[in-house]
């Protein structure tokens, strides 16, 4: 049975908790806001989507932020318990600030598995549909993109023609075994173009031992052939940069596509590792948190607190970023560019648990 100290514990945790949330929601929502002032100046977008679109962002935003929401969250919990002397009072009837950090780390290991599972779903589908929505008022051929077990595909419209683009292979710079096949606004097809290979640097793609089928059904060889795209590799790549549009799921099919067509899936193989560490991540940043503010605890302004937290927080996130790069450069093992942050900050816990209690 949960005894009546631990349920206040989780009820005051819980509720700065969706305080602080709703704070970084608001802050978040008011700064997308100035960015799609932007975007609907730029496309003509209706005043209401302003609004409509900082919403569907927000919360895979949010997610980013989560871990830093937790430090802050347990500064709050602390300062409530001290301004009310309550922390004073579980000391005195034997409850230990470690059995404290226990009791924490158990509803945030709780919140981050929610968070995971079911939050995360929901902001990448929110996510998605904000790329969908702003893609409608778009005339540069953005997101007309995908890759599946097929390999990659790509339409794009170029001069009243339709050009659905198909390769077996794909890296940052060039396509293997390759169709395009080109039809007019009708769908009519005029001809299909089969290359062994393009190179995609520019958006003149070299193409090489080139066979051309027109719509006379007489097919022509050449050694080598220009197409000129909207696209380059750089662009197709960045079309499927944003995996926060993508649930888990969505994210390991992707894997195994990018995996069957040649293309690097070190990103996204970075990405889920980081999704998999969040519940730690969150338990890690609590704990810091409690331990932070119990060594300032004789320190009354609110403001300081709040201000040290966010210090704590972006060095922390820089952390965290640095290590990714460092392995999406292959500098790192994928597993330790994830992983050696928490390992730091796992560390600096034991560190900080050891004395906590003597305070």
């Amino acid at each position: 049975m949960i005894k009546k100290y631990q349920k206040y514990i989780y009820s005051l945790f819980f509720k700065r908790f969706l305080i602080v949330n709703f704070i970084f929601f608001c802050i978040i929502v008011i700064i997308n806001f100035f960015d799609e002032i932007r975007f609907a100046e730029k496309y003509g977008a209706e005043n209401y989507f302003i609004i409509y679109l900082s919403l569907l962002n927000a919360p895979s935003l949010i997610f980013e932020v989560f871990p830093f929401v937790f430090l802050i969250s347990v500064k709050l919990f602390y300062i409530n318990l001290i301004e009310k002397n309550e922390l004073e009072i579980l000391n005195t009837n034997g409850i230990s600030n470690f059995q404290i950090i226990s009791h924490l780390t158990i509803i945030s290991g709780i919140l981050g598995i929610i968070l995971l599972l079911f939050f995360y779903s929901f902001s990448s589908a929110l996510k998605g549909e904000y790329l969908d929505t702003k893609n409608n008022f778009s005339n540069s051929n953005e997101y007309l993109a995908v890759v599946n077990d097929d390999g990659l595909w790509i339409k794009e419209e170029i001069d009243q023609n339709l050009y659905i683009i198909h390769a077996e292979k794909f890296d940052s710079d060039s396509l293997k075994s390759i169709t395009i096949t080109e039809a007019d606004k009708y769908y009519n097809n005029k001809k299909t173009i089969i290359a062994s290979k393009a190179n995609i640097l520019s958006k003149n793609w070299q193409l090489s031992e080139v066979s051309i089928l027109n719509e006379d059904g007489i097919k022509n060889k050449f050694k080598s052939y220009v197409y000129n795209s909207s696209f380059n590799g750089e662009i197709i790549s960045n079309l499927f940069a944003n995996l926060n549009a993508l649930n888990i799921y969505e994210l390991h099919k992707l894997s195994s596509s990018y995996f069957k067509i040649g293309y690097s899936n070190t990103d996204i193989k970075i990405h889920l590792n980081k999704l998999y560490s969040m519940p730690v991540f969150y338990i890690l940043m609590t704990i810091l948190g409690f331990i932070i503010i119990n060594k300032l605890k004789k320190i009354k302004s609110k403001f300081f607190v709040v201000i040290f937290g966010i210090f704590v927080s972006v060095v922390v996130y820089y952390l965290n970023y640095f290590s990714g790069v460092l392995g999406n450069k292959g500098a790192l093992p994928i597993y330790l560019s994830v992983w050696l942050p928490l390992l730091i900050l796992f560390l600096i816990c034991n560190i900080g648990l050891v004395k906590v209690n003597e305070n």
